[in-house]
């Protein structure tokens, strides 16, 4: 993949969930109840941990800031950060794993996910240093950090560490799911006055109370600045007041979606934070989306 340049003037710090994911590509439909042959393999995930890897692969000065297990599946997943270039201040949880999720891929790229938290909800506020948060850096945040009441303190603390700091701000929702379950009014609570939203469409359709992607955005816009939904084969929509931009999505054979979304957001956000031109980012955006679902697994 070809580095922008300017990447590297940029300072990104990312916030959240660090994985391991079980990955299994099924022949066919899953059988219930019986055998489903498969091709399983393990690789590092976490939306947060997959946004910091993309950004370091691009050229971005990428912190990594997280928890995981004292075992060997944390270990691993942090040396896999730190050999992509991502500068890892990484806690560890006594008496809890590293966080865990088996993805059930099925043909034509579609994933299923079963996730098992772990140490990802035992981040803290005194595992934020506080020496990352500075003007001119950006913190991009894990909506999952939020939505699990362990970290939630942490997400809050992160969010005004950078208010303070005078840093830009991004912020995923990561998971329609658990947005409606903690409660959409308190998400858009917790992260009002954020710089840029990044939702996929089902998210966006949930915070805004509406199935229409320009409706939703420009609802969405009473609580964030600018606002970018992710509609998968459909591109990208972005929309800042009643100023909107779209971009196609790149054509490529689907392997696996998972970590699209995140590796959308870097993208998107490394050419975003040079220069501030929509449709530039959202093609940027797709760009290393459609290179990230040809292969198996969330990372570069």
């Amino acid at each position: 993949m070809t580095i922008p340049s300017g990447t590297e003037t940029l300072d990104v710090v990312v916030v959240g969930d660090l994985m391991v994911d079980v990955l299994a590509v099924m022949s066919g439909p899953l059988a219930r109840g019986s055998d489903t042959p498969s091709r399983i393999t393990t690789a590092g995930g976490g939306s947060a941990a997959n946004v910091a890897s993309w950004l370091a692969e691009l050229g971005v000065r990428t912190s990594y800031v997280g928890k995981v297990g004292d075992d060997a599946l944390g270990r691993e997943s942090v040396a896999g950060l730190t050999v992509r270039g991502v500068e890892t201040w990484v806690s560890t949880a006594d008496g809890v794993t590293t966080g865990t999720c088996v993805v059930l891929v099925e043909q034509g790229g579609e994933r299923s996910m079963l996730p098992d938290t772990g140490a990802n909800a035992a981040l803290v506020p005194d595992d934020l240093p506080r020496r990352l948060f500075r003007p001119g850096t950006h913190l991009h945040l894990s909506g999952y950090t939020l939505l699990h009441e362990g970290s939630r303190d942490a997400g809050l603390t992160a969010l005004a560490l950078a208010q303070a700091a005078d840093m830009t701000v991004s912020v995923d929702p990561s998971s329609a799911a658990l947005v409606e379950a903690a409660g959409v009014a308190r998400f858009l609570e917790w992260t009002r006055g954020a710089d840029l939203l990044l939702a996929n469409q089902e998210e966006a359709a949930l915070l805004a109370g509406s199935d229409d992607v320009r409706a939703a955005a420009s609802t969405l816009g009473d609580t964030y600045r600018e606002v970018v939904v992710k509609l998968g084969r459909d591109g990208a929509q972005w929309q800042q007041g009643f100023i909107a931009a779209s971009a196609p999505a790149e054509r490529v054979d689907v392997v696996d979606t998972t970590g699209a979304g995140d590796s959308f957001a870097a993208g998107f956000l490394a050419s975003w934070l040079l220069h501030p031109e929509p449709e530039t980012a959202l093609a940027a955006g797709n760009r290393v989306a459609a290179s990230a679902v040809t292969r198996v697994g969330a990372r570069p």
